[in-house]
């Protein structure tokens, strides 16, 4: 923390001459902090901003990808994790066909222009994704499966296979595998079965006859998803290293035996994917929970927008699915390799080698938390700030902890989003009602791809007693906040916990989040306010310190916006730096284009979607985007305004995207603390101005530019990760 008065206030356009931490950060002095240049053109406020292309969403998304797979080719991270982030981009290209590429298909299949839907974006997305997906698995082949090889890590193929290895893979076949199959030859009466979303199966062509004399060439084989994608063999066949086969090469090496009696003259792995976004008219249902269980049986089976088939599917085979999936050429990807990238995950636990992955760190215990001390007598004194994953999410367990055994705390309220597995949250919960405190949990059941775990915790928490609501009808709850009532005295007190991330313990140690707890009175009556509202949907009453999406979230930082870009038209210091995960707007991206071009510096830090475009002549000359790709998962949403005197810095759980703002229940609350605001400017807003290693920066065609000092320079979650383990030396 910075040596800071209590009185101080702090400018960002200062921030790099103030008195260093005691753990410096160890970013260069000479990185430029702002835009040094002077403005292009002072607009008047009168004036209408000049107008500028936006770049589009989806490609955005796509770019993104391409920075996360960047990582998978740097020589500089160690080899398994280099696959980890293989998998990572199969993993966010899954998820992009299958809420992203609907719409763009529905338009190339009618040939008719939906908005921005057409035959060409889809055309052009098709492109850039099967540019990305040949660059990924020319990548697997040509440097990580030669680089594991050299480290005794092997996936051995068919061919490759020694006798005694094929003995193995034939008994594990017959007593694994095969009594699970269940081949389909495909009639009239044996339609194209059912392939669930991202499932493995393999399609055959046969010759000869069946057991009637037909010649229904065409069989099906569905792989149950309850066996591993990676099998590793014993040591009594495969002494030296991790050898491993997959389990389409063992079907793939035994699909004669489904069919005896008949040839198979041609196979191929495929995969499909599906439109999976959930869609319930909330307006007509009863129950949310029920339909939406009910939904989550179809999920698995909505409309085709993909095909992975293997490099060598013959044209008859890959036209066969093509037709009877209803999909365009250009939706049929061709891999040289698994169809499914993301179960090589499964390899990096199997090869067991530490050697191979990232130094192992530990959080550090909260630097403003004293251990062993009550948290609640400390947020008497002041705020605390936990900042994840350099700082250990127990901190908030902890405090939670505190209030489920403290007999003067009568009730606890909760927002929960995306849990995980994990259960400690669930079982403090359970204990809390147990010992007859009022426990009230905000569901979200829509949260995407976690609609499941958040029914059963929903369940789990009825199931004995706790007041259990959905939020707002047709709305997501996205807002993270914990409040604890206790009673003190004659009076009741409030302490309540916000936070830009998910109350979830194992992404707490994977993604940049700030924790904020505090015992102010206005900020935790608001926060009440709030859970009130979410239960009963009466009108918030007026708000001073949170800003409320769908409420008052987007209007406000428009305002803030625009009040930056009026200082600057008048000749005073003018100043924004947001960070966050997506920038896709309209409204803010031009309020920002706006503020620029009225002299306004700013500095935007976008890990994902970002359609601004930036540094164009004339039109966002004050405007830089940079995205950081690192080892942790940049997840924190920060935003510094500076009009002239006025300084003020929030936290939010939104991003700038149109869903937050107007489509979500989200808050964002100023951080009022001198010390606490020149802390979260350091560490998360300087630095990462500072980082000339793992940045990208955001060019005016659109396109980003790779980092120039690739595995030199400093990284900013390196910085940090430096700093805390300084701080946790010294405790």
């Amino acid at each position: 923390m910075s040596s800071l008065s209590a009185n101080c206030t702090v400018t960002l356009s200062q921030a790099a001459l103030l008195p260093q931490p005691p753990v410096a950060l160890t970013t260069p002095a000479q990185a430029p902090l702002v835009n040094t240049k002077p403005p292009r053109a002072i607009v008047t406020a009168a004036e209408p901003a000049v107008q500028a292309t936006l770049l589009d969403r989806d490609h955005s998304i796509l770019a993104f990808n391409e920075r996360v797979f960047h990582w998978a080719g740097r020589a500089d991270v160690p080899l398994l994790e280099r696959m980890r982030f293989l998998t990572i981009v199969s993993s966010n290209l899954d998820e992009f066909f299958e809420v992203r590429a609907a719409p763009h298909l529905a338009a190339a299949r009618s040939g008719e222009n939906r908005g921005p839907y057409t035959l060409a974006s889809f055309e052009a997305l098709a492109a850039q994704a099967h540019h990305l997906v040949e660059r990924q698995y020319a990548l697997y082949n040509d440097e990580l499966v030669p680089a594991l090889q050299a480290h005794g890590i092997r996936i051995v193929s068919h061919g490759q296979r020694t006798a005694a290895q094929r003995r193995w893979v034939q008994e594990y076949f017959r007593h694994e595998v095969r009594p699970l199959l269940i081949p389909v030859g495909l009639d009239p009466a044996h339609p194209f079965p059912q392939v669930a979303n991202k499932s493995l199966n393999f399609i055959v062509r046969l010759k000869g006859g069946d057991a009637f004399g037909r010649e229904n060439e065409i069989a099906i084989v569905k792989i149950p998803r309850v066996l591993p994608r990676l099998i590793r063999m014993p040591a009594s066949v495969a002494p030296k290293g991790a050898h491993c086969v997959s389990l389409s090469s063992v079907v793939r090496a035994h699909l004669q035996d489904l069919f005896p009696e008949r040839e198979v003259t041609e196979f191929s792995q495929f995969r499909v994917t599906r439109h999976s976004d959930l869609a319930v008219d909330e307006e007509d249902v009863r129950n949310l929970r029920t339909a939406l269980r009910q939904g989550l049986q179809q999920r698995h089976y909505g409309e085709a927008v993909r095909i992975e088939v293997s490099a060598g599917c013959s044209q008859f085979l890959s036209n066969f699915l093509l037709a009877q999936f209803n999909l365009p050429s250009a939706a049929l990807y061709r891999v040289h390799g698994p169809v499914n990238l993301v179960r090589l995950g499964q390899l990096i636990d199997l090869a067991g080698d530490p050697a191979l992955l990232f130094a192992p760190t530990a959080p550090c215990w909260p630097q403003q938390m004293q251990p062993g001390a009550s948290i609640m007598a400390q947020l008497r004194k002041g705020d605390v700030l936990i900042h994840q994953p350099f700082e250990s999410f127990d901190g908030v367990l902890a405090f939670l902890r505190e209030a489920v055994n403290d007999p003067h705390v009568l009730a606890i309220k909760q927002t929960i989003y995306r849990t995980g597995a994990d259960a400690q949250l669930l079982d403090l919960l359970r204990e809390a009602v147990r010992r007859g405190k009022e426990v009230m949990a905000v569901v979200e059941l829509k949260a995407r791809f976690d609609e499941e775990a958040n029914i059963n915790w929903a369940e789990a928490l009825e199931s004995v007693g706790a007041q259990v609501v959905y939020g707002v009808l047709g709305l997501k709850t996205h807002a993270k906040m914990l409040l604890v009532t206790r009673r003190e005295g004659r009076h009741l007190r409030r302490y309540g916990h916000l936070s830009t991330g998910n109350y979830n313990p194992r992404t707490a140690r994977l993604y940049t989040d700030l924790s904020y707890l505090t015992a102010d009175e206005e900020t935790t009556a608001e926060m009440d306010h709030v859970f009130n509202h979410l239960a009963s949907q009466n009108r918030l009453p007026r708000m001073r310190r949170l800003l409320v999406a769908p409420f008052h979230l987007h209007r406000r930082t428009l305002e803030k916006i625009e009040q930056v870009g009026l200082a600057a038209a008048q000749g005073q210091d003018a100043r924004i730096v947001a960070k966050m995960n997506s920038l896709t707007d309209d409204a803010l991206v031009r309020a920002l284009l706006l503020a620029g071009q009225r002299g306004a510096r700013i500095d935007l830090i976008v890990r994902g979607a970002c359609i601004l475009p930036a540094q164009v002549p004339g039109v966002s000359d004050n405007i830089r985007v940079r995205s950081i790709i690192g080892r942790f998962l940049e997840h924190s949403r920060v935003f510094y305004y500076r009009a002239g005197e006025q300084e003020e810095l929030y936290l939010s759980s939104a991003d700038w995207m149109n869903r937050n703002m107007l489509r979500r229940v989200e808050i964002a609350w100023p951080v009022t603390d001198p010390q606490l605001r020149q802390r979260i400017v350091d560490e998360c807003l300087v630095a990462y101005l500072h980082d000339d290693r793992d940045a990208w920066i955001l060019q005016p065609d659109g396109t980003y530019a790779c980092p120039s000092h690739e595995g030199a320079g400093t990284g900013a979650q390196d910085a940090l990760m430096n700093r805390y383990a300084v701080i946790r030396s010294r405790t």
